[in-house]
């Protein structure tokens, strides 16, 4: 598996409309999408640093993995994404490697990437996600 950069870094917030204040407001930042991911129960929201993204990740369920989160830890960094040129040959690289995978095939996400969670036990204690760009 080649890991091309950190894709993007993603933040648990209770409001995105209240985060972006900081974003934007204190950091200069623009927000260039946001957009809801019903299966996932997430609104996310997008800010471009260089070639990395960060991804505010706010809840649109309570029963959701963000609000959990959240609920549990409090705001903040929920995970870190890794551009790949392959998703599914990346999670079964990882497979064969014993990494614990959350998907075992990726699904849709934010901005159409293809993407695949790995388990924290298995990528010391990081959350981990891993993007494709889809081939257009």
């Amino acid at each position: 598996m080649k890991i091309n950069h950190i894709e993007h870094i993603g933040i648990a917030v209770k409001s995105i409309e209240e985060s972006r204040k900081f974003w934007e407001g204190v950091l200069g930042l623009t927000c260039y999408n946001i957009e809801e991911v019903p299966d996932q129960k997430v609104r996310t929201a997008f800010f471009m640093i260089g070639q990395t993204k960060i991804e505010l990740l706010e809840s649109t369920d309570p029963e959701g993995t963000i609000a959990k989160f959240i609920e549990k830890k409090g705001e903040g960094v929920h995970h870190i994404a890794y551009s790949v040129d392959d998703a599914v040959s990346a999670l079964q690289e990882m497979d064969a490697k014993g990494v614990q995978l959350i998907d075992k095939t990726p699904r849709k996400g934010a901005e159409g990437l293809n993407i695949a969670f790995l388990h924290p036990r298995s990528t010391a204690g990081i959350l981990t996600e891993l993007c494709e760009h889809p081939k257009h």
